[in-house]
């Protein structure tokens, strides 16, 4: 029997591999223009890392998370997210002793045990921004600028942008008296995980995916009618640098974010009813994992739903040129010659092959065509002899006579 991949997880095979670093090189380029850097984090952490910064409370570290014990007895999680991981790169390397603020960018794998659905898996993939250092109203703008601008590169049209403003922790504290109130009288019909939260976090139960509680929760107090006026003057300023780039958005109370570390500003980018980015800012993040006090701003996106939303909205990456010459060859001295000139050019940039499987001329034509080449030459005899050859275009079979020892001419040819 054959071992099959685990559950939730998916093999990314050259027919799609393309459209991820499509996707990674355009999301580069698009975060270079902020300024942004990228950072690299390990596939595993500590786990307290994720406890402290991603919140005990949440779906994530409760039910979620990939934790073991490593040969030496500690406990280790693989990477639940990515922004926990970044701060403490950040606070352990000394960049939080630079100048601010600091930019950075990702790509990385994210491991969550949950149920496998369509653009999620439980190993998905995201793209983010986190900034470090400003506590302005400006940046939370320029990083939903940069999210919306990543969807609207790739041509996606359809877009809604809610906001929120979850305050700071001195909000949050009249806020769960509020809320608590509210849901005291239907705390039996709480799912079990939410009874947990409501004494220790009841803002998680608003976060809750399960039916019932959804259904208790749509007439809770909102927490924007409970933020203090500096984080009222906060989200005020939001608005303001939204509006001076154009940018259209919707305020929805109901946006809290499924993890502990957010405060101020939340968001979530959204098209067709599927929410394809989110984010927001995490003011107190930095203190709680064992740096400065320091505020932070960021968003996460999943490369797999990115892709799904592309697909949705009947947009294409284009296929790259995987293979610009195919060297075919006829007898010994032919082949040794191709696999002579396949070096040659690779060294000049040419994208080339030749024949590894012994085969006659006509099945390395129909390899050729496999591989989309975009010219083809072959060598026999006659061609090392006379050191000439027909380069033949593909796309409508003209034929080019070329001196096989002139590369750059060859080179000149097919680059056009």
């Amino acid at each position: 029997m054959i071992i099959q991949a685990p559950k939730g997880t998916k093999d990314l095979l050259p027919t799609e591999s393309y459209k991820w670093q499509y996707i990674e090189n355009k999301f580069r380029n698009i975060a270079s223009t902020y300024g942004c850097r990228e950072i690299r984090t390990p596939i595993f952490e500590y786990t307290e890392l994720f406890q402290r910064g991603v919140g005990e409370t949440t779906d994530v570290v409760q039910k979620e998370m990939y934790t073991f014990n490593d040969k030496g007895g500690r406990s280790i999680t693989l990477k639940a997210e990515g922004t926990a991981p970044s701060v403490r790169a950040f606070i352990e390397s000394g960049l939080h002793a630079e100048a601010q603020p600091t930019k950075l960018f990702y790509f990385t794998p994210v491991f969550r045990y949950e149920n496998v659905q369509k653009g999620r898996l439980r190993q998905h993939h995201q793209l983010g921004i986190e900034v470090f250092g400003s506590n302005e109203a400006s940046m939370d703008a320029e990083v939903i600028s940069l999210a919306m601008r990543v969807y609207e590169e790739f041509g996606v049209k359809n877009l809604t942008l809610n906001i929120n403003n979850i305050g700071c922790p001195e909000c949050r504290k009249k806020y769960n008296e509020a809320l608590k109130e509210y849901l005291n009288s239907n705390l039996d019909n709480l799912c079990e995980t939410c009874k947990t939260r409501f004494n220790k976090n009841p803002m998680r139960i608003l976060d809750c995916k399960e039916k019932k509680c959804k259904e208790i929760v749509k007439d809770a107090p909102v927490i924007i009618d409970y933020v203090c006026d500096d984080c009222k003057n906060h989200f005020e300023q939001l608005k303001m640098y939204l509006s001076a780039l154009g940018i259209e958005y919707n305020v929805d109370p109901l946006i809290v974010r499924g993890l502990d570390y957010y405060s101020k500003t939340v968001f979530e980018i959204i098209n067709n009813d599927i929410t394809v980015c989110g984010g927001g800012r995490y003011d107190y993040l930095i203190k709680e994992i064992g740096g400065p006090e320091m505020p932070a701003v960021g968003f996460g996106m999943g490369i797999e739903r990115l892709i799904m939303t592309l697909e949705e909205n009947g947009i294409e990456i284009p296929k790259p040129n995987y293979m610009d010459l195919y060297i075919g060859s006829m007898g010994d001295a032919g082949k040794v010659e191709a696999f002579k000139l396949a070096n040659k050019l690779r060294i000049e940039g040419i994208k080339c092959d030749c024949d590894h499987m012994d085969k006659k001329v006509k099945a390395q034509m129909r390899y050729a065509n496999k591989l989309e080449a975009a010219y083809t030459i072959v060598l026999g005899d006659s061609e090392l002899e006379n050191r000439e050859a027909n380069l033949k275009r593909m796309s409508d079979g003209e034929q080019i006579s070329i001196n096989i020892d002139k590369i750059h001419d060859i080179v000149k040819i097919i680059k056009g």
